[in-house]
């Protein structure tokens, strides 16, 4: 089932029938005639049953014995068939804060997880006749949509070796993008359309947490070593190769990996270096 358009006509001239025969049908009633102004009354009543307020962004849904007759979107003060039954919906967005999950990752880590979504009713026929609740529809949906999200990604990479691999924590970007085209395919049988899915909160759950930081300030401490290694040993061979460009010393061999292991020392330690003098000779 497919929204349809359904032509309403304007409302003001119904609104002065409508008030017109009422006011009609007491003069008459006054004047004794009763069978004629009763009848005049219920005439106009029927014609103000037809009046319907329609505000910018809103919808009305009109079925008639269980038809679906069609939509109306126009704005302002409507008139259609009194016999229709009529439904208001709102075309506005909406955001759905979805509550703290607590699922697995792909490697089996508990995490806490949640996300924000963004949505609008784009057809009205399928969200108040495809499915039972498309409000309850949107909100199970979307907690659907994230845990299986979860489940395919991992928190955080363990393998250095991949950098490049989508995880939840660095690839938010991506992640973002994923969630949203789900969450379109699943909320398109209720024709909700999604306007933007993010991640709102992501952690590890709190009996690992502890655990994880370790491991992330460890994997730090690590990134934070090999950087001033591969700093230091760029530095080594710039010293050593000036100084035998410019012929300042000659070294053999043992002299400089002595040097090497001297430069090393004082560049990768944590700590000031303690200079010693040498008062004796080049080779003591």
């Amino acid at each position: 089932m497919k929204e349809k358009e359904l032509r309403s006509q304007s409302g003001y001239l119904f609104l002065a029938l409508g008030l017109l025969l009422l006011g009609a049908g007491a003069y008459l009633v006054s004047l004794q005639q009763i069978f004629v102004g009763v009848l005049s009354g219920l005439i106009g009543f029927f014609v103000l049953i037809g009046l319907s307020v329609i505000n910018p962004n809103e919808a009305i849904v009109a079925i008639f014995f269980g038809d679906y007759m069609g939509t109306m979107r126009q704005n302002g003060l409507r008139w259609v068939n009194p016999l229709f039954r009529r439904r208001k919906v709102s075309l506005r967005a909406r955001n759905l804060n979805g509550q703290k999950l607590k699922v697995n990752d792909k490697l089996g880590n508990p995490i806490e997880i949640a996300a924000v979504v963004v949505w609008r009713v784009g057809d009205s026929a399928k969200a108040f006749f495809e499915v039972d609740d498309y409000l309850k529809y949107v909100e199970i949906q979307s907690e659907a949509a994230v845990r299986h999200l979860a489940g395919i990604y991992a928190y955080d990479t363990m393998d250095e070796e991949v950098p490049d691999e989508v995880t939840l924590r660095d690839g938010s970007g991506k992640i973002n993008e994923m969630l949203e085209a789900e969450l379109t395919e699943r909320l398109s049988r209720a024709g909700v359309e999604v306007l933007e899915a993010r991640i709102s909160h992501l952690a590890y759950a709190s009996e690992i947490a502890g655990a994880m930081l370790q491991r992330q300030q460890a994997s730090a401490v690590v990134a934070a070593r090999r950087q001033i290694v591969d700093g230091a040993v760029g530095m080594v061979d710039m010293a050593l190769a000036q100084l035998s460009a410019k012929g300042i010393v000659q070294l053999d061999e043992e002299r400089k990996a002595a040097m090497v292991s001297n430069l090393l020392v004082v560049l990768c330690s944590d700590k000031a270096a303690a200079p010693i003098v040498n008062a004796g000779t080049l080779y003591p």
